[in-house]
Formats: C-alpha cells, structure tokens, sequence
C-alpha cells in the first residue's frame, strides 16, 4: 500500500490531501493506522484460507489486506466515495479485495453473503452512531456465517456482554446471548488509529449458538425486551402497561409472568436471556 503502508499519520494526511479528502466526524472516520494490529485482528477472527470474508468499513485498507492475506475472498464496503476513489487509485488493495461503494445499513447483508460459498465470515470496524443497527443486522444473517468479529466502542462491548443486573444489561445484551456466543478479544488502544479517538474500542469475536433462536422468533423476543427496558425505573408489569398498544396483550404478559414464576414487581434488568425467550414464547402462543 504505497504511502499507507508506513501508517504514520503524516503518510496518511499526505494520502487523503492527495486525494482532498479528510477524516469525517460524521461518519465517524477513524482509520486503523497499525498494521500489526490488523494482523492480530485477522487471526482472531479466525479468518482461513478457504473463508470469503465481508469487511464493513474498509477505510484505507489496512484491515482489508490482512484479511485477504488469509481469506479466499473479502468484499470490503465503504460508504465514503471518496475513499473508495482514494483507495482505488492507489491500488491499495489486492487481486482478492473486492471494494464496494455501499451503505452497510442499506445492503442486502444475506444476499451479499449467500454470493460465496460457506464458510462465510464478517469483520467491521463499527462507527458508534450505526453499532446498535448493524449488530442488530448482523444477527439476522449469523445462520449464514461461520462467525462476525467486530471493532466497537468499548462501552458498546460493555453492553453486549453484560449479565443479568449489571447496569449495562439491556435488550441488545439479551438478544446477543440468546443468539450468540460473543467474546471479548482485544481492546485497542486509541493510538491504533487516526485521527486519535477519545474512546478505547474493543474487538469482539461472535458465534452463532446452535440453539439460538430463529430470525421470527428473535424478533418476537425483541419486541418485549425493548418494551421491559423502556422505562428502566419501573417494575417489569409497569413497564409492559406503558408499553402496551392493548389491554389483551398485557393481560397475556402479566399471566405469562405469573405462569413462568416472575412476579409483577420484578424489573427488565433481573431477567436473564431464556427467560426473555420463555416469555416471547408463551405471549406467541397465546397469540396463535
């Protein structure tokens, strides 16, 4: 990679001002300047020779090349044009590094995988303002992949790992650990990148779990879990009332409630995962 390859931050300001593009706040441009740290990024996500690989976020390519150094395949996309025009120009990228101009959130992401064969894998770098939505994305298409890795904020991480009472537990940690086993694998220090972020970012390694739920019955799950944590404050049955389009769905909550031993007065944050599962369940049924 030409000038990039040096990863100093005066190489790449040289890059993008050849190019007259700058790091953008809005879309939360900070690009992973370490190559090192890529290679240790790619191993572990597990990455194989016989893997296709789709990257989100491919930057200025740091990451990419590690990944096709192992990878059958990787089909990077970019949102910034820009950047793919830098990138491309430069020939930053190797004969096996698809770039694509897409928005992740707008992409066909089963699609996209299913144009490989198995195994398939996924690697971004998730700027903090799309995390939640593109984590979300992600687990509808985990049956499709061998494993995702992704660079997030490290209280994004927080959030995904988080156990049943601990401040951070919420509805995305309650879908995550139904549907995943998800790890911790690194965090990265901000000098990894440039411009230099305020925050420490963590690379998280998921795997769909045999028993996860499917994409309806998760979604099922997902409706009562952001329901229970709208209103953190108030027990689980008050929060379902507030939440509630109808009297008869929350009388089928609160007696789904006392059937499965959870009282009224117990709150969103106490509930571990299968219990969110088991509620979603029984109000389907009931439903039926």
């Amino acid at each position: 990679m030409g000038a990039v390859r040096g990863v100093s931050p005066g190489e790449i300001r040289a890059l993008l001002d050849r190019h007259g593009l700058a790091a953008r706040k809005d879309l939360g441009q900070n690009f992973l300047a370490d190559e090192r740290v890529a290679a240790k990024l790619a191993d572990l996500a597990d990455v194989a020779p016989g893997d296709a690989v789709v990257e989100i976020g491919c930057g200025l390519g740091v990451l990419t090349r590690a990944l096709a150094a192992r990878a059958r395949r990787v089909v990077a996309l970019e949102i910034d044009a820009g950047l793919v025009r830098a990138v491309r120009a430069e020939g930053l990228l190797p004969a096996n590094a698809e770039l694509r101009h897409a928005d992740a959130l707008d992409v066909d992401l089963r699609a996209l995988l299913a144009e490989a064969p198995a195994p398939r894998r996924v690697v971004a770098n998730l700027p903090y303002a799309v995390a939640s939505p593109l984590l979300r994305r992600l687990l509808d298409a985990a049956d499709l992949l061998a494993g995702w890795s992704v660079m997030v904020q490290r209280e994004v991480a927080a959030r995904l790992l988080a156990p049943p009472g601990a401040r951070d537990y919420g509805s995305l940690a309650v879908l995550h650990q139904l549907a995943a086993r998800v790890e911790r694998a690194l965090d990265v220090h901000p000098r990894c990148f440039w411009p230099v972020p305020q925050v420490v970012s963590t690379f998280v390694k998921l795997e769909a779990r045999a028993d996860a739920p499917g994409r309806a019955e998760l979604a099922r799950v997902e409706v009562v879990a952001r329901a229970g944590f709208a209103h953190r404050r108030k027990t689980l049955a008050n929060a379902l009332r507030d939440a509630a389009g109808d009297a008869s769905w929350l009388g089928a909550a609160l007696a789904r409630m006392e059937a499965l031993g959870v009282p009224p007065a117990t709150r969103a944050e106490t509930l571990a995962p299968e219990t969110w599962r088991s509620l979603a369940r029984a109000l389907a049924e009931d439903a039926a």
